[in-house]
């Protein structure tokens, strides 16, 4: 599935979504199958994060886990890098269970947004966001971090899109504070099994810290 994505030079630096087993990313632009598992990732021009990204005054850790009790999500955060093919990475099919952070995002709790990635399903079975399109405006999600805080963002909108129509900047375009994207798989089967959209959850500090 995964077709690395040409690199731009474009500013601030937008990177293409990463997304799952049984899934193609599109994230606006062509993709292709990343092996058996069927996991997809697409990626957009290199380099470290952009200034969407810049540390805030409260210098957050590295995110270690994400809690969202109103669906029953308790999981550690896999850092997610980039492949050698200038795909990004997702978790493991079979770490299905375990959410991922990508690291080319803004750390949560830093100005700009922070991209929490999870499988849908694998073919080990039912996966971390399996139940994401459950969320409702007002849910809350919390993210703790490796300096022992624990941040609550409080989700705003979800939205499912065609993965040929990813919303690019609106979930990776820089942001006047912190913010969280949650991105999972979504909607009907294409003829090679994969679902045809992406499933997109937003949300903001809770309380506007």
């Amino acid at each position: 599935m995964p077709q690395p994505i040409r690199r731009t030079l474009a500013a601030p630096v937008l990177v293409l979504l990463a997304v799952l087993t049984a899934c193609s990313s599109g994230a606006g632009t062509g993709v292709r199958d990343a092996g058996p598992s069927g996991t997809v990732a697409a990626t957009g021009p290199s380099g470290a994060q952009s200034d969407a990204a810049a540390p805030a005054a409260t210098n957050p850790g590295k995110p270690t886990r994400v809690a969202i009790d109103a669906i029953g999500v308790h999981s550690r955060l896999l850092p997610l890098g980039l492949n050698a093919d200038g795909t990004v990475e997702v978790p493991p099919a079979r770490q299905g269970m375990t959410a991922g952070w990508y690291t080319g995002s803004a750390v949560p709790g830093a100005r700009g947004p922070a991209v929490l990635i999870g499988h849908n399903s694998t073919r080990y079975g039912r996966a971390v966001f399996h139940d994401l399109r459950l969320l409702r405006e007002g849910a809350d999600i919390a993210v703790a971090d490796s300096r022992g805080r624990t941040r609550h963002f409080t989700v705003t909108a979800t939205e499912t899109v065609s993965k040929q129509t990813f919303p690019t900047r609106k979930v990776y375009g820089a942001t006047d504070g912190p913010a969280l994207r949650l991105v999972t798989c979504d909607g009907d089967f294409d003829a090679q099994g994969h679902p045809v959209d992406n499933l997109i959850v937003y949300a903001e500090p809770a309380g506007g810290r």
